[in-house]
C-alpha cells in the first residue's frame, strides 16, 4: 500500500521550475521583469550558448538590502504582493516568488546586488537546493543574477532544450518584446561575446523603429483611444505591409506582453474587410486597464490574461483599431479610375453598366478552341504555338457545344473579371470560382500525399533565398525531418538567410518564400508534432492557398478545363477550405426567366 508523504523542497522547486523555467528565454523573461519592477532604466543582458551555459542580467535598480539576500531565492518570498486584494490588482510585472527558487532548484545560481544606502555589494551562490553565506563584492547600484548551466543536475530535462542557436533565437524574442514594452529603458544583449543589440532610452516610435526596421513605420498609422480608465496606443500596420505570418505581432496589456484570446479576434474582426485572409496583420499595441479588471494569474509564464469584462475591453480595441485604419485609408483614397459622367438619367446607368463589365478568355474566341480541343484537332494548333497548359488533365471527347452527362461541370466559355470560370453543362450555366475550387483540389492532394508519407518533391534548379529572423533560422536547422516530411528542403546560408532548395511538388516555385515562412512559424509557434498532428489540417489548408490559382491571373480554355475535371474528381469540392462555395449552376429555365423568354 503507498504512503502519502512530503516532498523534499529541492524536489518541489525542481517541479515548479519544469513549469516557470521551460528554457533559457523563460528565465530571461523573469529576470527582466524583475529588473523592470526594480526600477531600472538600463539593464545589460549577456548570453553563452544559447543561455543554457550562462544567462546573466544586470541592472541599475534599487537592489537588495543584505537581510533580504537569502530570501531572495527561497519559494514563494517576494516583495510585490502581500494579500489576496494584492494579487487581485496585481501592478507589478512579477508577484509570485517563485522565479528564483525554480532557477536555483536547477541551475548553478549567483545573485549580487547592492542597494543604494550600502558601502558595497553582497552575493550568494545557491545550487542543489543549498545557499552559500553572503559574501561582500564589487558592484555598482543595483543587481545582477547569473545563472550558469541550466538543468545540469536533471539530465532528462536538459536533454529536451533544442539547439544553441535555437535557445539564443528564443531568448533574443524575449529580449526584444521587454524591450519594446519599455522604450524608456536601455537595454543591450550580447551573446558569446558579441553585441547583438543596445537600446539607448527612446521614445515609442525609435524604438519599435529599431527592432522591427523603418518599412514598418512607413505603412504604418498610429493608434490612440482614451475611453473613461481605458487607454489603447501603439502602431497598427497598413494592409499593404500585412505578413504571411504572425511574426509582428506585439500586444501588451499593462506593459506585459500577452497572447489574448479575446484582443487577437478584436485586432481581426478590424482588418478583415481590408486583409486577406491569409494575410496577417503586424502591430505594437499598448492596452492599459485598471490592475483589478484583468487577472494576470491564470498561466504559470504569464502569457495570458483574464479581463473582468472580456466583451466592453474587445469592443473597444475593435472599434479604436478599426477607426484608426479606416481614417488613414479614406484619407488616401485614389479617384475613382472610372469617374461617371454627370448629368446622366438613371434609367439609362443599367445599361452603361452593362457595356463595362469585363468578361474574356486568355484564348480568343473561346467556343471555337473549346471545340478544337473536345474533338482533337487542337493538337496541332498546341504545337506550332509551343505552349503548354498549366494544367496536364486530359480532355475528352464530347459532342459540341453540350457537354457528355459524365461531366457535370460542363466545359468552360471564359473568365467572369478574372474570378470566375463561366462553363456550359447540360443544365445551363456554371459559376466558379476558380481559387475557391483550385484551392480544394490542391488541399486534398496534399493531404493524401502527407497521409501516405508520399509528398512529391521539387528540387529548384535555382533555391530561392530570403531574409529570416534568427528564430526562424533555428527552426530550420532543428525541425529537418518535418521539413522534409512535408516536402521542403530548406538550408541556413547565413545567420539571417535561408535558403529553399526542394519544395512540394504541387506548390508553386513563385511563392516559395511564402509557403517556406507560413511551415516555419507553424513549427516554432506549435512545435513539430502538434504542426504535423493535430494542426495538419490547417498547415495544410494554408499550403494550398499559397499554391492555388489567383484572382487575375488569366487562364486558357485549357486550364479552365482542367479545374473542372479534376473538381468532379475531388472530395468535397463543393466547398474551399474556408467552407465557402465553390460553384453555383444557373439552369436554362432560370435564365429564360431572367430575360422573359416565353411569355
Amino acid at each position: 500500500m503507498y504512503s502519502i508523504q512530503l516532498l523534499p523542497d529541492l524536489l518541489i522547486n525542481q517541479i515548479a521550475a519544469g513549469e516557470v523555467i521551460e528554457r533559457p528565454a523563460s528565465a530571461l523573461k523573469e529576470l527582466l521583469e524583475n529588473s523592470l519592477d526594480a526600477g531600472a532604466t538600463d539593464i545589460a543582458v549577456q548570453l553563452e550558448g544559447g543561455g543554457i551555459k550562462l544567462l546573466r542580467v544586470r541592472d541599475n535598480g534599487v537592489g537588495i538590502a543584505l537581510e533580504q539576500l537569502p530570501l531572495a531565492l527561497m519559494r514563494h518570498a517576494t516583495s510585490k504582493i502581500a494579500s489576496l486584494d494584492d494579487l487581485q490588482r496585481v501592478a507589478s510585472m512579477g508577484f509570485r516568488g517563485e522565479a528564483l527558487a525554480s532557477m536555483a532548484a536547477v541551475a548553478q545560481v549567483t545573485l549580487t546586488s547592492r542597494s543604494a544606502d550600502a558601502a558595497h555589494a553582497w552575493k550568494i551562490e545557491a545550487a542543489d537546493g543549498t545557499q552559500s553565506a553572503a559574501a561582500p563584492a564589487a558592484h555598482a547600484h543595483g543587481t545582477s543574477v547569473e545563472m550558469r548551466e541550466l538543468y545540469f543536475n536533471t539530465p532528462a530535462r536538459r536533454k529536451f532544450l533544442k539547439s544553441e542557436s535555437t535557445e539564443y533565437a528564443w531568448c533574443e524574442e524575449t529580449f526584444k518584446r521587454i524591450a519594446l514594452s519599455r522604450p524608456d529603458v536601455a537595454f543591450s544583449l550580447q551573446h558569446n561575446g558579441r553585441m547583438a543589440w543596445q537600446f539607448p532610452t527612446q521614445n515609442m516610435q525609435q524604438r519599435i523603429t529599431a527592432i522591427l526596421g523603418a518599412e514598418f513605420g512607413l505603412h504604418a498609422v498610429n493608434v490612440e483611444r482614451q475611453v473613461a480608465n481605458l487607454h489603447l496606443h501603439g502602431i497598427a500596420a497598413l494592409p499593404a505591409y500585412s505578413r504571411s505570418s504572425r511574426d509582428e505581432q506585439y500586444f501588451f496589456v499593462n506593459g506585459r506582453f500577452v497572447r489574448d484570446k479575446v484582443l487577437m479576434h478584436a485586432v481581426r474582426q478590424a482588418y478583415q474587410d481590408i486583409l486577406h485572409h491569409q494575410r496577417h496583420p503586424a502591430f505594437v499595441l499598448f492596452l492599459d486597464v485598471p490592475p483589478e479588471q484583468v487577472d494576470v494569474n491564470v498561466h504559470p509564464a504569464k502569457s495570458e490574461v483574464r479581463f473582468r469584462e472580456s466583451q466592453g475591453i474587445h469592443q473597444f480595441v475593435f472599434h479604436a483599431l478599426q477607426d484608426a485604419l479606416s481614417a488613414t485609408m479614406q484619407a488616401s483614397a485614389p479617384a475613382p479610375a472610372i469617374p461617371v459622367p454627370e448629368n446622366i438619367p438613371i434609367n439609362s446607368f443599367v445599361p452603361m453598366q452593362q457595356q463595362r463589365i469585363p468578361f474574356g478568355a486568355a484564348q480568343p474566341q473561346a467556343a471555337y478552341k473549346l471545340w478544337e480541343f473536345q474533338t482533337g484537332k487542337g493538337e496541332e494548333v498546341r504545337e506550332k504555338g509551343n505552349s503548354k497548359p498549366a494544367f496536364d488533365s486530359p480532355l475528352p471527347p464530347s459532342p459540341f457545344p453540350l457537354p457528355a452527362p459524365e461531366h457535370p461541370l460542363g466545359f468552360a466559355l471564359g473568365q467572369l473579371s478574372g474570378i470566375y470560370i463561366l462553363a456550359q453543362n447540360q443544365q445551363g450555366l456554371i459559376v466558379v470560382d476558380m481559387h475557391a475550387a483550385h484551392e480544394r483540389i490542391v488541399y486534398e492532394k496534399l493531404k493524401t500525399a502527407f497521409d501516405r508519407q508520399q509528398m512529391p518533391t521539387q528540387p529548384l534548379l535555382i533555391p530561392v533565398t530570403f531574409s529570416a529572423d534568427t528564430l526562424d533560422v533555428a527552426t530550420a536547422e532543428e525541425e529537418q525531418q518535418a521539413l522534409h516530411q512535408l516536402g521542403f528542403e530548406l538550408a541556413p546560408i547565413s545567420t539571417n538567410t535561408l535558403a529553399v532548395r526542394a519544395m512540394p511538388a504541387m506548390l508553386k516555385q513563385a511563392r516559395a518564400e511564402a509557403a517556406a515562412r507560413e511551415v516555419l512559424h507553424e513549427l516554432r509557434e506549435f512545435g513539430a508534432s502538434r504542426a504535423l498532428t493535430e494542426r495538419r489540417n490547417e498547415l495544410l489548408a494554408t499550403l494550398a492557398c499559397h499554391s492555388a490559382v489567383r484572382a487575375n491571373q488569366q487562364l486558357s480554355i485549357p486550364e479552365m478545363n482542367a479545374i473542372l475535371r479534376e473538381m468532379e474528381q475531388t472530395e468535397r469540392a463543393d466547398q474551399c477550405n474556408h467552407g465557402r462555395p465553390t460553384w453555383f449552376q444557373v439552369t436554362l429555365a432560370e435564365l429564360d426567366s431572367m430575360f422573359m423568354r416565353g411569355k
